[in-house]
């Protein structure tokens, strides 16, 4: 008799196993994986790889829209005996309580987000790319990979983007066919559908450790050095602002999330992003989101708005996520008018660039200033540039910290303090370096010291590797 999760139809016909390929051995009991997916699977994957293939199976089998409003220990129940034939059909190798856990961990990922459940709990994924319903790509350590991931079809993977996106108020669908969301546990979603995706929805899930990263963290990943962090740290308690540039991937917010633990925890910190992700360390934080325009076009309200806002809200610092446009202008005046400490990220490849950019984003302001004027306010509200980059072999590094100086004609002053100095290329493509300090002594040291934060005169030691 079929319950009231499943379809009222024929079964669909049972998928042969396909043969290793040749030259490869084949692997016993390892679940089918559909083409293009071909790339050899680790062991350690096996049971995610059932798990998949079991959910593909059971989608075949229930009515996807029964789920929304689905029991869990109903639709578990449901699915036990339907995965009992499945897994015995295909002779797996799985004892009675891994059969519960499968089940358990699939009724989980129905409820959940269907097939990319399982990457959402793996704590060594930390970007999910999902490039139509036929192929998901997954970062591991730097590496991007083919898993055998697959949805169903176009509107199994649509029905998980909606879910996504109405999670937060938020919609995408043909006349607004782009969005930018978050996930319960802040991963940040971007989403593209048809028609501007010529071959289907493109997903982008860039996830956060449930742990944020420590600084001391990021040394033993090898991304900085702890002379960087001395300066750092000294910077953020004695309220220097910043501004972190670098590509995408690089770890700019992973950085600016480390940083942020040691603001003082008496401080009112107030955040402001297009898609809340930041996972700032303190007690004290108020967290603002942009808004989009609804179905009349009306109701959106931008970053500038919500960096105008945080104004009248009392904040000793103000945190901008990304700066993206216009709301550069208002951020530089916050940073000067005493929100000094305050810290923003921006796309660049390099502190150069970067202020070119901040340049042209305050332009956009319309405010009636020039070139010079823009220039100068740059210069007076920040004060440290750090640059962080993904290099090839998928490694992230602090690659340069450098120091605004002051402006000089109409040519922003800057002087570099660390940079990482590429050597070669190992046998496995790893990129091999060394941190080193230039010598120069940064201008801020003498205002954060009077506020009690030091550092030693051997860290900014040029002739010693880091």
């Amino acid at each position: 008799m079929l319950g009231r999760f499943s379809r009222a139809k024929e079964n669909s016909p049972r998928q042969e196993p396909k043969l290793a390929p040749a030259g490869q051995p084949a692997v016993p009991a390892a679940p089918v994986v559909d083409a293009p997916a071909k790339a050899e699977l680790r062991e350690s994957d096996r049971f995610l790889v059932t798990k998949v293939e079991l959910h593909r199976h059971l989608i075949d089998k229930i009515n996807l829209g029964a789920l929304d409003k689905a029991d869990r220990e109903a639709l578990a129940r449901e699915i036990l005996p339907l995965a009992r034939d499945y897994v015995r059909e295909r002779a797996f190798a799985i004892n009675a309580r891994e059969l519960e856990d499968l089940v358990s961990d699939v009724a989980d990922e129905m409820l959940g987000l269907g097939p990319i459940e399982p990457l959402l709990k793996d704590d060594t994924v930390s970007d999910i790319l999902i490039n139509t319903h036929r192929s998901v790509y997954v970062e591991r350590f730097g590496q991007l990979e083919l898993t055998p991931i697959r949805f169903k079809d176009e509107a199994h993977l649509l029905r998980v983007i909606n879910k996504i996106v109405a999670a937060i108020g938020r919609r995408v669908d043909e006349s607004s066919p782009m969005v930018d969301a978050r996930l319960q546990d802040g991963s940040r979603v971007n989403a593209a559908i048809r028609p501007i995706s010529v071959d289907g929805p493109l997903v982008s899930i860039r996830k956060f450790s449930r742990r944020p990263y420590s600084l001391e963290k990021l040394v033993d990943f090898g991304s900085i050095r702890p002379a960087m962090i001395e300066l750092l740290t000294a910077a953020v308690g004695g309220r220097v602002s910043m501004l972190i540039s670098g590509g995408t991937g690089s770890g700019k917010t992973t950085l600016l999330n480390a940083l942020s633990n040691y603001i003082s925890p008496k401080e009112r910190l107030i955040t402001i992003e297009d898609a809340a992700e930041l996972q700032l360390q303190q007690p004290h934080v108020g967290r603002l989101e942009t808004r989009p325009p609804n179905v009349e076009g009306r109701g959106e309200i931008r970053q500038r708005e919500l960096v105008k806002n945080a104004l009248r809200m009392r904040p000793d610092r103000i945190i901008v996520g990304e700066v993206r446009g216009e709301e550069a202008f208002d951020m530089l005046q916050a940073m000067n008018t005493g929100h000094e400490g305050s810290m923003t990220t921006i796309h660049a490849n390099s502190p150069r660039d970067a202020l070119s950019r901040l340049e042209q984003m305050v332009g956009m302001a319309g405010m009636p200033m020039d070139q010079s004027s823009i220039r100068g306010q740059i210069a007076s509200a920040i004060h440290l540039v750090v640059q962080t980059q993904r290099l090839s072999d998928g490694g992230r590094r602090v690659i340069s910290i450098g120091e605004i100086t002051g402006m000089e004609g109409d040519v922003v002053q800057m002087q570099e303090i660390f940079r990482f100095i590429k050597k070669e290329v190992d046998a496995d493509g790893k990129i091999i370096g060394e941190f080193r300090a230039t010598g120069v002594r940064p201008r801020f040291l003498d205002e954060v010291a009077a506020l009690g934060f030091r550092i030693s005169r051997e860290v900014l030691d040029p002739s010693k590797p880091l």
